[in-house]
């Protein structure tokens, strides 16, 4: 699979300049694959950190052109994951028990695909979601896309008393 060709060939350039590989993406745009690279670190990721491995992980998919993990034009994106990580793997989903998460599934589930609520845990390959009226227990395999829903403690808006 591209993904975990890109993944071996990406992760340790990424190690080794200190950062996590948190997670690649690629889809196509007409003829132009785009690949999208998160990087994460203690401290956060700045923009210098991102420009860093792009030109590095440029340079090693050309070089690999011949076996081509991407065959043809590509555009290469290096980011943050941001405060609304996607997640990748079971052991980001550990590391953020607790948290409001927003779930897509691949097919509905009791009329719908898309769930929001506090995520309880992965148990054996299952992720547990606590709704605002139910909890929920879907397998990881059934999940389309999951991510961190940003919360902000203590905002008001301007311009009022």
């Amino acid at each position: 699979m591209l993904a975990e060709r890109l993944t071996a060939l990406v992760e340790p350039v990424v190690a080794g300049f200190g950062y996590e590989l948190w997670g690649i993406e690629q889809f196509l745009q007409g003829r132009k694959a785009t690949i999208k690279i998160y990087i994460d670190k203690a401290a956060g990721v700045d923009v210098e950190d991102c420009a860093r491995v792009s030109r590095q992980v440029s340079s090693l998919i050309d070089a690999h052109d011949a076996d081509a993990p991407l065959p043809g034009s590509y555009v290469l994106e290096v980011s943050s994951p941001g405060m609304d990580r996607r997640f990748f793997t079971p052991a980001q989903y550990a590391a953020y028990e607790g948290a409001k998460v927003k779930v897509r599934l691949k097919r509905a589930h009791e009329g719908q695909r898309n769930f929001i609520g506090s995520l309880q845990g992965l148990t054996d390959g299952q992720l547990g979601l606590k709704g605002d009226d139910a909890e929920y227990r879907f397998p990881l395999d059934s999940i389309e896309r999951a991510q961190v829903v940003p919360e902000f403690q203590g905002i008001r808006p301007s311009g009022g008393a």
